[in-house]
């Protein structure tokens, strides 16, 4: 049996740990060359060295429109074009509301919104007939997690603007789908909590359904049938990948 992504090129933001790096493995394992950015060179350089070939590297903040046009130089100069985009790139930390500064306002914009349409701007010109785009959103945009409020307003944002982008983006054949994880166990999420992940990650547990946190792995196979013809007849759409937290 072919793999879903021969002869494939992707591009991976953000792929360098958690649910991106568990794509780009996917990715690659279904047969495609995976672009794949991150902020940090050593664990750009692991993963280079882990995937080999399969992959290409660049060093890009997803904020940074200079980083984000050298990454689309480099995607030009491989000349395939490309056939799935995952727009992973993203940061988030627990803080209420009297602790917000205008700088943890920026932040939290500039990579998770900011960072996502310059992404998809950037990426719409190299998009074949019949590209698919995923964008990272997150059950936290429903607004109910005290103290993730910016986190949590940033991902609704996104979501908003993938279903404008999808159809706007229709008419060239290209769909735009939103993947909306639960809490995943990975180092971001761990991270939320200086010295104190372990603890946030036993609490959220108790709280699903299966007694446990998502695998990133569980939601790269759905950022995988997203970008598939297996959903072809999805765009502008949100799946929501939760473990059950929203019947929790």
């Amino acid at each position: 049996m072919t793999a879903a992504l021969t002869g494939k090129t992707a591009l991976v933001t953000g792929g360098t740990s958690g649910i991106g790096l568990a794509v780009v493995r996917r990715f690659v394992a279904e047969g495609a060359h995976v672009v794949v950015t991150g902020r940090r060179q050593a664990q750009l350089d692991a993963v280079a060295a882990e995937l080999g070939e399969a992959v290409t590297t660049v060093r890009a903040d997803a904020s940074d429109p200079a980083d984000v046009r050298a990454l689309f130089d480099v995607v030009a100069q491989r000349g395939t074009g490309l056939d799935a985009v995952h727009v992973n790139a993203g940061l988030g930390e627990f803080k209420p509301l009297a602790e917000v500064t205008a700088e943890d306002v920026d932040a939290a914009f500039a990579t998770n919104v900011r960072g996502t349409v310059l992404t998809v701007q950037g990426a719409v010109p190299h998009l074949r007939s019949g590209a698919a785009v995923v964008v990272t959103g997150s059950t936290a945009a429903s607004g109910t997690e005290p103290s993730f409020g910016l986190y949590g307003g940033s991902k609704a944002a996104v979501a908003t603007m993938t279903r404008t982008w999808a159809a706007e983006l229709a008419p060239r054949g290209v769909r735009i789908n939103t993947v909306v994880p639960g809490p995943t166990e990975t180092p971001g999420l761990k991270g939320l909590v200086p010295g104190g992940g372990d603890v946030l990650v036993e609490r959220i547990a108790a709280g699903l359904p299966f007694g446990r946190l998502l695998r990133p792995e569980e939601v790269a196979a759905a950022v995988l049938f997203l970008v598939t013809d297996q959903s072809s007849g999805m765009t502008g759409s949100e799946l929501l990948v939760d473990g059950g937290a929203s019947i929790a």
